[in-house]
């Protein structure tokens, strides 16, 4: 599978949008790789990580967020969750989890009632040892500026800002194996 040709079926391959995409996705790839290479042991699957890494944002094209030349209807929020709709229509279920479980540090079913989101109401928290890794990784990157790796003490400060006190657990345990 090569995810370029997917995100070519989605992107217009001289849009900005799809320039932020290709190099936001390296990015997270790259990283995502480097912290698999720290977790050996746990044997991960580089291949996949390298694949859902540059498809884990595939919907943001749908989504409204013009600061990355997004011109769609809906929120941004939802573009993890409409990402697993292209990737399981593309018949990439595995993939499709990664899209739908990247946010922040994972969103609980909770966070999304509380926080009155417009999601399914159902876990989609990072499972794999692969969906943690990207999930990490893409917390280092932007697409407003891609090709700039956040420090640490940012992660650690939206972590905290945007996903509370219970996902301040995933970004401690992430730093640990993947540090």
């Amino acid at each position: 599978m090569n995810p370029i040709d997917i995100i070519e079926k989605y992107y217009d391959k001289n849009s900005k949008l799809y320039n932020i995409l290709i190099e936001h996705g390296l990015a997270v790839a790259k990283k995502s790789i480097d912290f698999a290479e720290k977790v050996k042991h746990l044997n991960p699957d580089l291949k996949f990580i390298e694949e859902a890494a540059m498809l884990h944002d595939i919907g943001i094209f749908l989504t409204h967020a013009p600061k990355i030349e997004c011109f769609g209807n809906e929120p941004y929020i939802r573009h993890g969750y409409l990402g697993k709709q292209i990737l399981e229509k593309e018949g990439f279920y595995k993939h499709a989890l990664v899209c739908e479980r990247h946010l922040g540090f994972g969103l609980s079913a909770q966070d999304i009632k509380l926080q009155n989101l417009p999601l399914p109401q159902e876990d989609i928290l990072p499972i794999s040892i692969e969906e943690q890794i990207i999930c990490f990784a893409d917390n280092f990157f932007s697409k407003e500026n891609p090709n700039k790796e956040k420090s640490i003490d940012m992660v650690k400060s939206l972590s905290l800002k945007y996903n509370g006190k219970n996902h301040f657990n995933n970004f401690n345990k992430w730093s640990e194996m993947f540090l």
